[in-house]
């Protein structure tokens, strides 16, 4: 049973695509790989590193003298991790993943698939006694959330590094569903967010004159790091004004 899948750069189909069962093994690198993907490029390593199938994940050995690897989630706004040189069989847990390479000043890349991704009901089955207590409070249906979700756009997009939209870029973003935002309830909500989210204390308890820098940029950290905000939340700024709510 395949449970890897390696799609090449340049790949036109499924015709080229590699499948690998449990156990086995790719390797991969510029030449001589014995069959395995070949990356023709003179700042990859000859034999640069393998790929190891492991029921539904995969583990990735770094076998160049140098360079880091990077192993990127598409689906995962910025989700990352990095193998260094001399890693053997670093596990990697993405559903779909794509690995950067760096080569002689370009990035070159290609995707590995693990399907078989499994999950579990996780509802609450007949188990007595209070329930536990949200990590995040978030309520999808407030202006709040919809400020959130503008802020994290770019990003859920699919461009894991893009810069966050200004404060104006947000009013223009926001206006088609909710007609009367300004500047001041953009900077409300995002103040309203940090204390929310614990990112900065409440104004009971905050000292006189403490400021928070990156306020934005920690609140899409923390969002996208947790899911609590999804791409499938985009859905929110196309909603109707009568459906966003105070």
């Amino acid at each position: 049973m395949h449970s890897v899948i390696v799609v090449p750069p340049a790949c036109a189909g499924p015709d080229d695509q590699i499948r690998i069962a449990t156990g086995e093994r790719l390797a991969f690198g510029r030449a001589g790989t014995g069959g395995g993907l070949t990356i023709a490029h003179d700042g990859v390593p000859r034999v640069a590193g393998e790929i190891t199938a492991h029921r539904n994940f995969w583990l990735l050995s770094n076998l160049s003298e140098h360079q880091t690897y990077v192993v990127e989630n598409p689906e995962g706004a910025g989700e990352h991790i990095k193998v260094v040189p001399g890693r053997v069989d670093a596990p990697v847990p993405f559903e779909f993943s794509r690995v950067v390479l760096p080569a002689a000043g370009d990035l070159l890349a290609f995707d590995v698939w693990a399907p078989r991704h499994a999950f579990r009901s996780v509802a609450r089955t007949g188990l007595s006694g209070s329930v536990t207590t949200p990590a995040f409070a978030l309520d999808r249906t407030k202006r709040y959330f919809v400020v959130l979700t503008a802020l994290c756009e770019p990003r859920l997009r699919g461009e894991p590094h893009a810069p966050l939209p200004a404060v104006e870029q947000l009013v223009e973003r926001l206006r088609s569903v909710w007609p009367a935002v300004t500047r001041s309830a953009v900077y409300w909500n995002i103040d309203y967010l940090a204390v929310k989210l614990r990112l900065r204390p409440g104004p009971d308890t905050a000292d006189p004159g403490q400021r928070v820098n990156g306020k934005k940029e920690s609140l899409v950290s923390l969002a996208l790091r947790f899911d609590l905000v999804r791409e499938d939340d985009l859905v929110v700024l196309t909603a109707a004004p009568s459906e966003v709510a105070g």
